[in-house]
This record gives structure tokens, C-alpha cells and sequence, in this order.
């Protein structure tokens, strides 16, 4: 006979033994909170005209592209212990050289491409760059990417002259602001290639050496994973996906500010991922988690908006949100909680123990009748009568 299904309680039990259920609930939490402020907030309309799909929820997935790419790359390289502080400057770097490139390229689709190769490319060189010097020069990884986060924004400064630089491209454009089947491509781009590393990691076994490096480096090369190539290659991905979202972050208004773009997206990557579940001490990762975590820090930032929260109160705001996932993700805390529930508990009345039996009562005899000098006690009285007469004689 096969074993019976689950039922609902272990299911769910099941799902909030994942750090990033935790994250799910506050998202949930924070529409909630929307839909009481406003009932159609969640509401989806299609254009007639367009056949575009139209939304709070559909604005939500196409800002929430950008970190979603930068938040899947830092996923990977905190999983081996290390941190990448420069993808914001990465951003700025990828959208300058596009947006330079555009501002005198003709308005062609081959312009576009042209545009996103230089962008990616250049973000490629970078995280290159970064790897090697984590990798093979034995630089932190924190003093790395720190030092390449300033070198970054001064790339950026000297690609558009300190100016901020605008374009004209409707392909490049439609990129960010354009829809596939209602749906915003910047999200299915996205979508498609957080799959593509999912498959990456978990098919193949990537994703193992990359937990093995993360949990133990001096193990992991006893058993022949070579640090510096998985290294340089998890650097390379984060600085690539980077460039990515830094081009998703100027296409959709085709302009370049090098002092604004992808200014603090290392803070709401590295957030991301550890509301995710993914510790900052590296081995095991969730990217499931990331994509959760993106999504949340993503709604976060729609929802101080449209709460009117004032911009000064926003960063205190956003702290007490995230910090109250992460105690909620915190087993500690959770089995703090669960032992103030048991001791709230009413405690039960012990059972008083059952009398000892007393030696003055009479012993039961073989019919259940009180032994007498022919049962066993009187049997014992006898016996010790002949002794004493065979004594005597």
C-alpha cells in the first residue's frame, strides 16, 4: 500500500521550515496593507488598443527586474564567502557607455544591440577584473569590489564627461518598457535568465562547488575543486547580470545620471538575499529565496511611495520591515517564541502516587481469600516449627 499524502498541517509546516516562507508572508502582509488603503489597488486592466496588461502588480514586476538580476548574482558569489560591493557602479558603468553610444548612433535596431554589447561587455571587464583580484591576487573580497564600487562611478563620469546623457532609440527603449503576450519583456528577460542560472547551479554541478567552496575552502580543494576559476566565474556573473540591470534602469527613461543610477542596489541585492535565506557566511544558497526577496524589497519601495511615507522616514521604515523578517527567519527567536507560548500554557495538576501497600495486611492466598496457616504463610509457620522439633531431637 502506498504511504498517505501529507496532509495540510505538514505541508505547511514544511513550507515554513524555508527562511524565505517568512519573506512570502511579508509580502503578503505589505499588499494587504495597500488593499485596505486602497481596494482596487491589486486590480489588472487590459488596454483595448494594446492589448497591454496594465496594474500596480504589473509595475511591481518591471521594477522589481533590475534587482532581481543583481540580487541572483550576489546570491552566488556570497554562497562562496564573499560579498560584491560594486554592482551599483557596474549599473552606472553598463547605462553610461549605452546611453553615450546612443546619443550619436542612429535610431536602428542595430543601434540597440550595438548599445547592449558595449553595456555588457564592459560590466564583463569589470567583474573580470574583480575575480582576479579575489581569486588569484588573494585580495578580500570586501576591499576588492569596495575599491571597484568607487573606481566605477569615475568609469562612468569619464565615459559622458561628468554629464548626464540622454538618448533617442525605440528599440533600445522597448527593452524596458515594452510587453510580451501583456507581460513586461524586462520581466520575462529576467524571469528567462534567473531560470537559466537556476538550471545552471541545480542541473549540473556547479551549484555543489560553489556550496562546498562556500562551507569549507581548505576541504573544498582537497577534493580537486579549483577555487579560482568557480571564483572568477561567479564574479564575472554578478558584474554581467549588473550590467544587465543597469541597462533595464536607463533604458526605460533612455538617460543616465552617473551619480543616481544604481545608487544603493548593492544594499537592496544584499537585503534581497538574505531575506531570502542565504547566510553571509556562504556554503548553501536559495535562489527561489532571492527572487522572494526581490520581489519584497520591490514592493517596499511601491508601498512607502504609496503611503505617502515621508522621504526622511523612509530608510527607518524600510529598516523596521526588514529587520522584523529577518527575526522572524531567526530559529532563535522562533524558539524564544515557542517556549513563552509553553510557558503561558496552563499546567496540568500532577496525579498523586498510589499508596504503598501495608505490611499488616493479609496476603491473598490461591482463591484470592487471606492467606492462613494453610496457605502460604501458614506454610512458611510450619515449616520453621519442624526445624525447630528435628533441632530438639
Amino acid at each position: 500500500m502506498s504511504a498517505p499524502a501529507p496532509g495540510i498541517g505538514s505541508r505547511l509546516k514544511g513550507l515554513f521550515s524555508q527562511q524565505y516562507a517568512w519573506g512570502i508572508v511579508a509580502l503578503l502582509l505589505l499588499l494587504a496593507v495597500d488593499v485596505i488603503k486602497d481596494p482596487s489597488y491589486l486590480a489588472i486592466t487590459v488596454n483595448p488598443t494594446t492589448g497591454n496588461l496594465s496594474g500596480n502588480l504589473i509595475d511591481i514586476l518591471r521594477q522589481s527586474a533590475p534587482v532581481l538580476m543583481i540580487a541572483v548574482g550576489m546570491t552566488l558569489v556570497v554562497a562562496t564567502r564573499g560579498i560584491d560591493l560594486s554592482v551599483g557602479s557596474v549599473m552606472a558603468v553598463s547605462g553610461a557607455v549605452s546611453m553615450q553610444f546612443l546619443s550619436t548612433a542612429p535610431n536602428t535596431a542595430g543601434s540597440a544591440f550595438a548599445a547592449l554589447g558595449m553595456g555588457l561587455g564592459l560590466a564583463l571587464v569589470l567583474g573580470l577584473v574583480n575575480g582576479v583580484l579575489v581569486a588569484w591576487v588573494g585580495l578580500q573580497p570586501f576591499i576588492t569590489t569596495l575599491v571597484m564600487m568607487l573606481a566605477g562611478r569615475g568609469i562612468a563620469r569619464v565615459i559622458t564627461g561628468g554629464q548626464n546623457t540622454a538618448a533617442t532609440n525605440d528599440a533600445f527603449r522597448w527593452i524596458a518598457n515594452g510587453t510580451v503576450l501583456g507581460f513586461p519583456v524586462v520581466f520575462v528577460i529576467a524571469a528567462v535568465l534567473v531560470a537559466a542560472v537556476a538550471v545552471l547551479v541545480r542541473r549540473t554541478a556547479l551549484g555543489t562547488m560553489i556550496e562546498a567552496l562556500g562551507i569549507n575552502p581548505k576541504a573544498s580543494r582537497l577534493i580537486g575543486i579549483r577555487p579560482g576559476g568557480l571564483l572568477l566565474s561567479v564574479y564575472a556573473l554578478s558584474a554581467l547580470l549588473a550590467g544587465l540591470g543597469g541597462v533595464f534602469a536607463t533604458a526605460s527613461v533612455m538617460t543616465v545620471e552617473v551619480s543616481r543610477t544604481g545608487l544603493n542596489s548593492e544594499l537592496d541585492a544584499i537585503l534581497a538575499v538574505v531575506v531570502g535565506g542565504t547566510s553571509l557566511a556562504g556554503g548553501k544558497f536559495s535562489l527561489t529565496g532571492s527572487v522572494v526577496g526581490a520581489l519584497l524589497i520591490t514592493t517596499l519601495d511601491k508601498t512607502i511611495v504609496f503611503l505617502s511615507i515621508p522621504s526622511a522616514a523612509t530608510p527607518a521604515f524600510k529598516a523596521i520591515v526588514i529587520v522584523a523578517v529577518c527575526l522572524l527567519q531567526s530559529e532563535r527567536v522562533r524558539g524564544w517564541l515557542r517556549g513563552r507560548r509553553a510557558g503561558r500554557a496552563p499546567a496540568q495538576r500532577p496525579t498523586p502516587p498510589s499508596p504503598a501497600p501495608s505490611h499488616s495486611s493479609p496476603v491473598a492466598g490461591p482463591g484470592g481469600e487471606p492467606a492462613t496457616s494453610g496457605s502460604a504463610g501458614g506454610a512458611g509457620t510450619a515449616g520453621t516449627d519442624n526445624d525447630q522439633k528435628a533441632v530438639n531431637a
